[in-house]
């Protein structure tokens, strides 16, 4: 295998810092960069820890180990506590882990960490963030790679520079925040950046930051086309609950408590259900509840937009994308090819072109996993709040090896939340796109 000469730059880059962060697109090859980078560290240093999501611990690092460094030994340590022990056990050069691993992981006596998919550490205030703060406190090298730096906003910076060296913003996020933010609302926490701060901090930043230029990239992808299925539904239900947080039906009320959870409510009416939310006492631990969701059904409108855009498209291998498990159980009702990732094999089988439909949530499908080879087609059935998660899903198949152009469409009920998603999206991308401009 050989690498493209943006990803030896950015492997020569990585090299030579102890400190540093690859900020690269989706499907850049961040992994394979990474990899010849470490595969020459590991000539003079012992091992090192990878910490990434699960999927991606699992099924990534490992094969593209095989591909780039064939020569390192490498341990996934995912899995049963004892299963894990084996792995950190194994003297392995490389040892693959995931983030919900932190809080049990061993005493680490690794030369180098590496943190794929560094966002999953914005928050310094988080039991996770602080355990491995101190897990790691006497690890010198340590690499970050990420696609979407700034997705949520310029307060994600923070944690992910902190993790990589408290240097380069500094030891207080309050301090952080009192120098680049306004307190919009200080009794929440609210905080909206100053003038000129995005390009301040990047600057701070650069040094330590490898960015890939997007036109290197962009050219050596085919077309990604974005297209929007407006949908209509009846308006009545929806209305009701948007303006009175209350709707009633005969066999269940749909109360909304407050703004944050109406607006829950109204994405899932926009796919045409509500949950009925209720609590029943836990019979085995006293004292405690447990929470039950009934969908209730009024609108079958976006899965049979659904099933006419299937049939216009030939029924080519497709990935629908759902936020909701009643959206992922009124697919697995209407179409019974539908698999899941956590069916056997699938992504080896997806891959292959065995698989029509593939069902994936953006938290499980959203990082590392390549999925280019078996389909170009995909679905958001509803839209994630996050920018990142859009962006990252997105990737799984508009990355390198693809070779045809990539269609995405986005199922949107008109005069619904599902509009206001989208321009949230765009509003975000906007931020991440100054971020990299100010970075080259």
């Amino acid at each position: 295998m050989v690498l493209r000469p943006y990803q030896e730059v950015a492997a020569d880059f990585l090299y030579g810092q102890d400190r540093a962060m690859i900020l690269a697109p989706v499907g850049a090859g961040k992994t394979a960069i990474t990899l010849t980078a470490l595969s020459a560290l590991l000539k003079i240093k012992r091992n090192a820890l990878v910490l990434a999501p699960k999927r991606v611990a699992e099924s990534v690092w490992a094969t593209e180990a095989a591909k780039w460094a064939p020569e390192l030994t490498v341990a996934v340590a995912v899995g049963t506590p004892k299963q894990r022990q084996k792995a950190f056990e194994s003297g392995a050069q490389v040892v693959v882990t995931n983030y919900d691993n932190i809080q049990s992981m061993p005493h680490l006596d690794f030369d180098c960490i590496i943190f794929d998919e560094l966002t999953r550490l914005k928050n310094p205030y988080g039991a996770r963030f602080k355990a491995l703060a101190k897990l790691i406190d006497k690890i010198e090298i340590r690499w970050g790679l990420t696609g979407s730096f700034t997705s949520n906003g310029l307060e994600d910076v923070y944690g992910q520079c902190k993790i990589i060296d408290q240097t380069l913003l500094g030891r207080s996020k309050g301090a952080f925040l009192q120098q680049y933010f306004i307190a919009i609302n200080p009794e929440f926490g609210q905080w909206t950046p100053r003038v000129g701060s995005l390009e301040h901090v990047m600057e701070r930043i650069k040094p330590a930051t490898y960015v890939l230029e997007p036109g290197e990239y962009s050219d050596k992808l085919p077309p990604l086309h974005i297209v929007h299925v407006d949908c209509q539904m009846p308006m009545d239900h929806y209305n009701k609950l948007k303006k009175e947080f209350v709707l009633e039906y005969d066999t269940a009320n749909i109360v909304a408590l407050n703004a944050g959870v109406v607006t829950g409510k109204l994405q899932q009416m926009a796919s045409g259900f509500v949950y009925d939310t209720y609590q029943t006492p836990d019979l085995v631990m006293k004292g405690k509840f447990i929470t039950h969701q009934t969908p209730i059904w009024f609108s079958k409108h976006k899965f049979e937009a659904l099933d006419d855009l299937l049939a216009e498209n030939q029924h080519a291998n497709t990935i629908l994308v759902y936020q909701y498990q009643e959206e992922l159980a009124e697919l697995h009702r209407r179409y019974s090819n539908l698999v899941t990732l956590d069916d056997d094999n699938a992504i080896g089988r997806w891959n292959a072109g065995q698989i029509e439909l593939l069902a994936v949530h953006p938290k499980s499908a959203g990082h590392g996993l390549n999925l280019q080879h078996g389909g170009c087609k995909m679905v958001f059935v509803s839209l994630p709040w996050s920018l990142e998660l859009f962006e990252q899903t997105v990737g799984r198949l508009h990355r390198s090896g693809q070779r045809h152009d990539v269609w995405v469409y986005i199922m949107s009920t008109q005069k619904t939340i599902d509009e206001k998603i989208w321009t949230a999206l765009q509003d975000k991308r906007a931020v991440s796109d100054i971020a990299m401009e100010a970075l080259k």
